[in-house]
């Protein structure tokens, strides 16, 4: 602590990222990331950019990319006014909280979930009630009838990889009108279905993704939430009073070409899906309780075996799995979905352990 500090900043508790490890020959399994990597049109955009353009600002608006996003979901009858696009989901989700969820009520979002959320409660002054998961670790609409001043939740969860089915999503939304309700679907490509079909159905729905996961561009940092028009005038608002320019000429230029090359993104996907049904049989046989999955990565734990014991000796062996010392989850292990190698690496290292 400093005695320059303000009040706030002493009271906060940060958000605590992945651990980016600088091992050598590293299995690397506790981030999320995808390993087959980015389109290489996505290459080809971000050096058609590296130019003497780069002196120059971005547009603010970043309208190519809206246009992008909503010609992506022309099924849907989405038009670039109702996409707001950041730096990263994160960036969007902070102005989500900022803009859309501080209201005199408290918002409401799970007891496992994306742990950002308590964070920025945190930092925006925001009060909050934590909803229980069932004991399948699954959210229950039922549990969300009842006052608030707005709900978030990442739909397929975090870190639990359970996916919400639209049905729900909508028992949710009728059920609280008055209330935004902030789907946040970072990892719904990998099985889920969209709620941006209905965004125009619902005006106080607002969806949430990134560029990060499904599209292997965690390193350009860029995120959009796609909602009706009111709700997307609030983020630009705090957007224009924070930072103009959130993206870069790069990241626009990069993101574009993500959503133009559709095959190379349904391959990738269908790459992580075929893989992570893989991982979950293998590890199946091996006495773990998987839950079900629809994200990118795989909640398991083993009924002989602690979480961070697991962790730790598969760490021992140069494979990083993510542990979350946490009430309710500290058994479980958070497993990234990796290439056939890095799965294979990892079903190997498990068979180790369990002849120790």
């Amino acid at each position: 602590m400093s005695k320059y500090w303000s009040p706030l900043v002493s009271e906060l508790q940060p958000y605590v990222p992945g651990e980016q490890p600088k091992m050598a020959n590293l299995v690397k399994l506790n981030t999320n990331e995808n390993p087959f990597g980015p389109s290489p049109k996505v290459i080809e955009a971000i050096q058609k950019e590296l130019n003497d353009n780069l002196r120059l600002y971005p547009d603010p608006e970043g309208q190519a990319l809206k246009e992008a996003i909503a010609d992506y979901h022309v099924d849907f009858a989405i038009n670039a006014k109702q996409v707001f696009v950041g730096n990263g989901s994160d960036e969007v989700l902070a102005h989500i909280f900022q803009g859309l969820l501080k209201h005199d009520k408290p918002i409401l979002f799970p007891d496992i979930t994306y742990s950002f959320y308590p964070v920025y409660c945190g930092l925006y002054q925001i009060e909050s009630t934590v909803i229980p998961l069932t004991d399948s670790f699954e959210i229950n609409p039922e549990d969300y009838k009842r006052p608030n001043g707005g709900i978030i939740f990442p739909n397929p969860n975090a870190p639990t990889g359970r996916y919400l089915g639209l049905q729900h999503v909508e028992e949710i939304l009728q059920a609280n009108p008055d209330s935004v309700v902030v789907v946040d679907e970072a990892y719904v490509d990998f099985g889920g279905d969209t709620a941006i079909r209905l965004v125009n159905q619902y005006p106080n729905l607002l969806v949430c993704q990134t560029l990060s996961k499904a599209r292997s561009l965690a390193g350009l940092r860029v995120g959009f939430a796609v909602g009706n028009e009111e709700l997307i005038e609030a983020l630009n608002r705090v957007k224009d009073s924070f930072n103009s320019y959130p993206l870069d000429r790069l990241a626009l230029a990069g993101a574009v070409a993500a959503f133009e090359d559709k095959q190379w993104f349904e391959d990738s996907c269908s790459g992580v899906i075929r893989e992570r049904k893989r991982v979950t049989e293998e590890l199946e046989q091996r006495g773990f309780e998987v839950l079900p999955s629809k994200a990118n990565f795989v909640f398991a734990r083993h009924p002989g075996h602690e979480g961070a014991e697991i962790a730790a000796k598969l760490r021992e062996q140069g494979i990083i799995v993510r542990h979350f010392n946490k009430p309710r989850i500290s058994d479980f292990l958070r497993i990234t979905i990796g290439t056939s190698d890095q799965n294979n690496a990892l079903i190997k290292g498990l068979d180790s352990l369990q002849s120790d």
